[in-house]
């Protein structure tokens, strides 16, 4: 599957989810994800959307439920289009954020860990996110779409976007 194959004027995701970072004195905060889609992989913060939630507001309860901490100064960075070669169209919203109010704590979910903006661990990541992620550290707003067989990219198109 390329991205060329992928009607995307048409395109609908099945799942919203978010994404959450919190970036503060030359680190990230990272989890290594305990289940669900990627897990044994690590990211970053966040999940699926409720119904008549917004990408903001599920952002924050998904830091609140896996964290214990409240993100502080948020701001929207960009959103990730997935399609799978099994069906599922995701998307997702990522959010920064400067600061954080309590200590992370490991939950059934995640366990965090802060990681050096030089040494963020992108071969236990999934394969899109070093080509986005610098982006998100700089404060580039982008949008990127990507099409993967289970966790393989496929093909990706990215670019940066005049605003999140």
């Amino acid at each position: 599957m390329r991205i060329e194959d992928i009607d995307w004027t048409t395109w609908q995701p099945q799942r919203r989810a978010t994404l959450l970072f919190v970036v503060r004195d030359g680190q990230v905060l990272l989890i290594h994800k305990k289940r669900g889609l990627g897990a044994g992989k690590v990211n970053g913060p966040g999940g699926h959307l409720q119904d008549g939630e917004t990408p903001l507001a599920g952002a924050v309860r998904e830091v609140e439920e896996e964290l214990g901490i409240m993100p502080l100064g948020i701001e929207p960075c960009g959103e990730l289009r997935f399609q799978f070669t099994d069906g599922l169209a995701l998307l997702v919203y990522v959010f920064r954020a400067r600061d954080c109010q309590g200590e992370p704590r490991e939950s059934d979910e995640a366990t965090p860990f802060w990681a050096p903006l030089d040494e963020i661990p992108f071969d236990r990541m999934w394969a899109d996110d070093p080509l986005w992620f610098p982006l998100m550290l700089r404060g580039e707003p982008f949008e990127g779409r990507f099409a993967f067989d289970g966790d393989r990219l496929l093909d990706f198109e990215l670019v940066r976007a005049q605003s999140a």
